[in-house]
């Protein structure tokens, strides 16, 4: 089969187009035919080994795992002898190992059934952007169980066109929030369409400045770009609001997130609003199945920016790192 691996740490054109050996599902895990994949920071960091800590786990000096790719679709081929979820002709989405392929296997535990009104290439766009969504809403006090009878609580996206904010702008709609979206000036409408009752372009309006000005406080700063101090960021949320970061710039990404991290984690013990150091999401079928119940509802859809043959990995991964795609980029092998 056709395999996207990378065998050292580099720019994309390390990572090359190669035949390689059909994976076989060991005892609890799925083969699944690719039908599509999404391509996440997640990737070009392990692609790049950057920061440092990632080859501790990846390997110091070169990949220890030459495959690449996390989030995938596609149809179940074969079943391991204690699979009951799944069998062969399902149609699913969720996360595995080395989804830049023409086949690869993933845990039971990993996967869900892929509602019938998305495609495939939507279903591979869901897994780790959604759940950074979901579970980053979560953690300022919004989620599916949030009692109706509160008042709307104020959420503020920023960066609410790409991977992460799209679905964070919609998840927070479905659940009664009042969402703000901050984007650039061609992405305004688009941010519109997916729930929010008001969006700023930070290319006209810094909103860390302009909003201490007017009543607008937020109870949730969901953060999928991190271009701003933190206490610039608190000056936005009300006396018991919450910044949850989900997302960095690239720019010296070495010491930074720890930088903010640190900082982020002296300040909240010190004063109000709730500054949440770190965030990284956890692989949760749990939380697929709310996911797979917002999409099949169709109050989440999600958005698509690019799609690109397996063969051109390479330059998707570069589109993927200018920082700019509106919404999700695809592979279909």
């Amino acid at each position: 089969m056709k395999a996207a691996l990378y065998t050292r740490y580099g720019p994309p054109e390390v990572v090359q187009l190669a035949n390689t050996d059909k994976p076989t599902p060991t005892e609890k895990q799925v083969l699944l035919r690719v039908r599509a994949a999404s391509i996440n920071p997640y990737d070009w960091h392990f692609m790049r080994g950057l920061p440092y800590g990632v080859r501790l786990a990846a390997g110091f000096s070169k990949p220890k795992d030459p495959r690449l790719g996390v989030d995938v679709s596609g149809v179940v081929d074969s079943v391991g002898a204690s699979v009951t979820q799944f069998r062969p002709g399902d149609p699913v989405f969720g996360s595995c190992r080395g989804a830049f392929a023409e086949f690869a296997c993933a845990q039971e535990s990993a996967i869900v059934a892929k509602p019938s009104n998305i495609t495939f290439e939507q279903a591979a766009a869901v897994p780790i952007a959604a759940l950074t969504a979901l579970q980053g809403l979560r953690l300022g006090g919004l989620d599916a169980n949030t009692p109706p009878i509160q008042p709307a609580r104020k959420v503020l996206v920023n960066g609410a066109s790409g991977g992460v904010g799209t679905f964070a702008a919609q998840i927070a709609h479905s659940f009664g929030a009042e969402v703000t979206g901050v984007c650039s000036t061609r992405n305004l409408e688009l941010v519109f369409q997916l729930g929010a009752t008001r969006v700023i372009d930070y290319t006209r309006e810094n909103f860390t400045k302009t909003i201490p000005r007017t009543p607008i406080r937020y109870d949730i700063f969901f953060d999928a770009v991190g271009n701003h101090s933190l206490s610039a960021c608190t000056r936005v949320l009300n006396s018991t609001g919450v910044y949850i970061p989900a997302g960095g710039t690239t720019d010296n990404f070495m010491f930074r997130p720890l930088a903010r991290a640190l900082s982020a984690l002296l300040q909240s013990k010190l004063r109000r609003p709730r500054l949440i150091p770190f965030f990284v999401a956890k692989s949760s079928q749990a939380d697929l199945a709310i996911l797979q119940e917002l999409l099949s509802t169709g109050k989440v859809t999600p958005v698509i920016d690019r799609q690109y043959p397996l063969a051109d990995i390479s330059e998707a991964i570069r589109y993927l790192e200018t920082g700019h795609a509106r919404g999700k980029v695809i592979l279909t092998p």
